[in-house]
C-alpha cells in the first residue's frame, strides 16, 4: 500500500480561500455611486434659512455684541420645562 501524502493533486485545503480572493480581486473594478433621493434633496431644501429668520438671527448677534440682549429667564426656564416634559413622554 502506497501513502502520497499532502501533495496528491486534487487536495488543496485552500482551494475555497484563492477563489475567494479571486472573485474579490473581479470585483475591485467597480467604482464608489452616491444617490441622493428626492425626499433627501426635498429635506435640503426645506433646511434653507429664509431671509425673515436669517434677518432676526443677526439682529439678535448684533444685541448680544453690543451687550443690549436681554433674557427673559422665565420663558427660557418655561420653554425648557416644556421641551423636556415632552422628552419624558416618549
Amino acid at each position: 500500500m502506497k501513502i502520497y501524502g499532502p501533495d496528491q493533486t486534487n487536495f488543496n485545503p485552500y482551494k475555497n480561500q484563492l477563489q475567494k480572493q479571486n472573485d474579490y480581486s473581479k470585483g475591485t473594478d467597480k467604482k464608489d455611486q452616491l444617490e441622493i433621493s428626492n425626499q433627501a434633496k426635498e429635506m435640503l431644501e426645506n433646511q434653507k434659512t429664509d431671509s425673515t429668520r436669517a434677518s432676526h438671527v443677526q439682529q439678535i448677534k448684533d444685541a448680544v455684541d453690543k451687550g443690549d440682549y436681554k433674557i427673559n429667564y422665565e420663558k427660557t426656564a418655561q420653554k425648557m420645562i416644556d421641551f423636556w416634559s415632552k422628552q419624558g413622554g416618549r
